[in-house]
């Protein structure tokens, strides 16, 4: 919840391959005061069942710059797996993921709400504020 003196984020993320959330991805979350500043590394959450993630900290009063790092590669990882389980005829050597990790560091000002969405597949990602 951003108050006046501080922003909010939330997050959620959509793998586009499969056209449903993301479950059980790892997202961290950190912030800085200052474009100069040492990030600080404020907590984490994972994605739930509709690709989102309730419980992400707050943001101290005076931050400017927030990121956000999704560990994807080991959705991937478990993606291809239960794939293969199903198919192990259609086998691919080659990674689960293209990106193991994304980040994404955005501005922030206090008693704004940023939603940052993840549009996520194997080989490429993109990211908006969304509302």
């Amino acid at each position: 919840m951003s108050t006046s003196t501080t922003a909010s984020v939330s997050t959620h993320i959509l793998d586009t391959s499969a056209g449903r959330p993301a479950e059980g991805v790892a997202v961290r979350l950190a912030a800085r005061p200052g474009r100069e500043a040492e990030w600080r590394a404020l907590g984490g959450s994972a994605t739930d069942g509709d690709g989102r993630c309730k419980d992400l900290p707050a943001l101290p009063e005076g931050t400017t710059h927030v990121r956000l790092d999704f560990a994807v590669e080991s959705y991937f990882e478990k993606k291809q797996a239960d794939a293969q389980q199903d198919a192990p005829a259609n086998r691919d050597s080659g990674p689960a993921v293209f990106f193991p990790e994304v980040a994404i560091t955005f501005a922030v000002v206090p008693g704004e709400h940023y939603h940052v969405p993840l549009l996520l597949n194997p080989f490429g990602y993109s990211v908006y504020r969304g509302s």
